[in-house]
């Protein structure tokens, strides 16, 4: 358990709701009448099911697809939130969450009338994750490829085992995870504009106050050491003064040359 209480928080969360749900749902313990993005469901009956707009995140495939699904979420979440310079204050990742699932929503839920968009967060969150290690190389299955390439290998994979719906899905986390990579740093740094997109400091304080031993830069997050006692501080040979007097105690010196 420490080991998943050290991990960032978003990240653990994510993954444990999404074990959790899947579990429930592929062990048939819940149906998909309960967790499914419907919005007659939530927008237009009292009382609304407002839950659906989170559990329809946290679904995975059955079989390979559970164990994949899994590994990717954690694997990328947890590679941007912890190591990503984008996510540079407490916060910023759950907002990236926040802004990506909304985008999600209205395009694969509201407009192509999908109900679960796993997927789409996950290539979301693999599109971020290529942008920010740019010029690198990733193994993907048993070769290396350019990090960039990667969305569009795994989008590849999807075409040929599930088609052209199932890509048309993960393509909507894609503009997402781009529309957000466009209003908060493309156009505020090349064109000039604003960034309208920020945490607020509730969050931040929120975020600050639940992740043990972190502190947040402007180019990253560190954490922080255990303090040595002061016993165990090192003691120096020489004060300021005493080298002084020490120094002056040689005499006046020589020149060279």
């Amino acid at each position: 358990m420490d080991v998943f209480w050290r991990a960032p928080p978003v990240s653990r969360t994510l993954t444990a709701a999404t074990l959790i749900e899947s579990l429930l749902f592929w062990g048939r313990l819940i149906t998909g009448k309960y967790i499914f993005f419907v919005p007659s469901k939530i927008f237009f009956q009292l009382p609304p099911q407002v839950w659906r707009l989170a559990t329809c995140f946290f679904l995975t495939g059955r079989d390979l697809e559970f164990v994949f699904d899994l590994y990717n979420l954690w694997r990328y979440s947890s590679a941007l939130e912890s190591q990503s310079g984008r996510f540079s204050k407490p916060g910023d990742f759950f907002i990236y969450i926040l802004f990506v699932s909304t985008v999600i929503l209205l395009t694969a839920g509201f407009y192509m009338g999908y109900g679960s968009f796993l997927p789409a967060l996950i290539m979301a969150l693999v599109w971020t994750f290529a942008q920010d290690k740019r010029g690198t190389r990733v193994r993907f299955f048993v070769i290396d490829i350019p990090v960039i390439y990667l969305p569009a290998a795994m989008l590849c994979i999807t075409m040929v085992r599930g088609g052209w719906p199932s890509m048309l899905l993960e393509c909507t986390g894609i503009l997402g995870a781009h529309l957000y990579d466009f209003l908060t740093r493309l156009y505020p740094t090349f064109g000039g504009g604003r960034n309208f997109i920020f945490t607020p400091l509730f969050v931040q304080r929120f975020f600050w106050k639940h992740t043990p031993n972190a502190g947040y830069r402007g180019y990253g997050t560190a954490y922080h050491a255990p303090q040595p006692s002061a016993s165990s501080a090192p003691q120096s040979r020489t004060s300021g003064t005493d080298a002084g007097e020490t120094w002056g105690s040689w005499g006046s010196g020589r020149r060279l040359g």
